[in-house]
């Protein structure tokens, strides 16, 4: 069965910092693309980044580009993402997703994980 755990939400003041993880099981974790997206209430999910397992390649938003760090422990089949100088805008569900290949495309992905609230307070 495939399984993808997120953790480490949580509520946080603007200009903080949370640790999210992504804990996969259940599929073949080095050869594939791990991201995050996230939702807010009332908006469309939207993609947040996303690492290659195999290569270590990384892509960010626009929007968190310079805040966020995505990385990856194959030996532990987690991904991380770090996220630095949040703002209120950050605050959403955030959603881990494996797939093939990284992708802004939700459909690419196969496997979701079930969520974690992250919220800012200004």
């Amino acid at each position: 069965e495939v399984q993808l755990v997120e953790s480490g939400g949580g509520l946080v003041q603007a200009g903080g910092s949370l640790r999210l993880s992504c804990a996969a099981s259940g599929f073949t974790f080095v050869d594939s693309a791990i991201g995050w997206f996230r939702q807010a209430p009332g908006k469309e999910r939207e993609g947040v980044s996303c690492i290659s397992t195999s290569n270590g390649s990384t892509y960010y938003a626009d929007s968190v580009k310079g805040r966020f760090t995505i990385s990856s422990d194959n030996a532990k089949n987690t991904v991380y993402l770090q996220m630095n100088s949040l703002k209120p805008e950050d605050t959403a569900v955030y959603h881990c997703a494996g797939a093939a290949l990284c992708s802004w495309y939700e459909d690419e992905y196969d496997y979701w994980g079930q969520g974690t609230q992250v919220t800012v307070s200004s």
